[in-house]
């Protein structure tokens, strides 16, 4: 299996059984990951080394107007997307292995999750996952500590508050808050 017959089978959202092809390339491709984010996080590097760094790690073309704040956790990084003006604080892990994709102008803040897999609730199967990406649109924020699920998609200009668990999509233009978040105003009114 090589990355792009990966993302092929993540796109299907089918079912990845523990210990089939697909789960042991993603277990190798998680060491590659490392060996990247421990690099981003072990040192100092100027802006613009750190840029590249993290584009080599998503397997992407170096954007200038990236901006990173280490540490930054991943377990694959070559299945996220990222669009013009985005700024990761530090602290966040990203399980990127169902596909996240984050438009332009969006600020991710400190210790923010994204998960894009879920394991089989049965206890006998819970070894086994299925994926789902995540989607956020462009001008989105999402505050310290906020954690988005498997699946979800944040529409155009939305805020995600600190701390909210994001369960379900997020109309553009709307504040959500809570666990699980919901809607707590349209911005603008």
């Amino acid at each position: 299996m090589d990355t792009e017959q990966f993302k092929a089978e993540m796109k299907k959202q089918g079912y990845i059984e523990a210990g089939s092809e697909t789960h042991l390339f993603m277990h190798e491709m998680s060491q590659r990951a490392l060996r990247y984010t421990a690099e981003i996080n072990g040192t100092y590097h100027e802006p613009e080394a750190l840029r590249r760094l993290f584009f080599e790690l998503i397997g992407k073309e170096y954007d200038e107007t990236f901006g990173l704040f280490p540490p930054f956790s991943t377990d694959f990084g070559l299945n996220i997307a990222i669009g013009k003006r985005v700024f990761i604080n530090s602290g966040c892990c990203f399980q990127d292995q169902g596909g996240i994709e984050i438009g332009d102008d969006v600020l991710i803040g400190q210790q923010v999750v994204i998960a894009t897999l879920n394991h089989d609730p049965d206890p006998a199967k819970r070894g086994n996952m299925r994926p789902a990406p995540v989607k956020i649109g462009n001008r989105v924020w999402i505050g310290a500590h906020a954690t988005l699920l498997p699946g979800v998609t944040v529409g155009e200009g939305a805020v995600i508050a600190a701390g909210a668990v994001v369960t379900k999509d997020v109309p553009a233009n709307t504040v959500v808050a809570g666990i699980p978040a919901k809607p707590i105003k349209k911005i603008g009114e």
